[in-house]
């Protein structure tokens, strides 16, 4: 009897070592993966790239979103910025930059930096860069995706004169 409740003190152990047991940021990061950036929600989306074989390990770097806090940050400002000698290795990144989609979004500006794969900065009310996001994995709709959900709109109210002046509509 007591070899028996020895082996199951030692398997309980294991397990809760398991559960408890998190990455590290350096191990996260070797992974492929910034721990405090990563939100669970994404980990979801590996299987739609074919990297369902690190779900688990992103699941054990991601952040848990709670209610509202954080989750859809919003920015007053954002920049795209990109190299166009790289467009033939990011043609998504491009379709997004020559189509109409980026005139949809008022504070956004695309800058043109030589050699630099696609990244956004975003900024905060003072101007100042927050965050940075290498976007070169990204798709098109993905891209329109995190504009429409992490920048700001400009107010409709303070901008319907000058709207309905630039298009002569009455």
């Amino acid at each position: 009897m007591t070899e028996i409740s020895v082996n199951l003190i030692i398997i309980v152990t294991f397990c809760m070592t398991l559960v408890v047991c998190e990455f590290t940021d350096q191990d996260c990061k070797d992974l492929g993966f910034i721990k405090s950036k990563l939100l669970c929600s994404s980990c979801d989306n590996l299987k739609e790239f074919g990297l369902e074989e690190m779900k688990d390990h992103c699941y054990q770097c991601c952040q848990k979103e709670s209610g509202g806090s954080g989750v859809n940050k919003r920015y007053p400002k954002a920049v795209l910025e990109v190299c166009t000698c790289k467009f033939g290795a990011y043609p998504q990144i491009q379709a997004f930059i020559k189509s109409e989609r980026p005139s949809k979004f008022k504070n956004l500006q695309i800058k043109y930096l030589r050699g630099l794969d696609p990244q956004i900065k975003l900024y905060n009310k003072k101007g100042n860069v927050v965050e940075t996001l290498s976007i070169t994995k990204w798709n098109t709709d993905t891209v329109t995706e995190f504009f429409e959900t992490h920048l700001d709109q400009e107010h409709e109210d303070e901008n319907d004169d000058r709207d309905y002046l630039k298009t002569n509509r009455i």
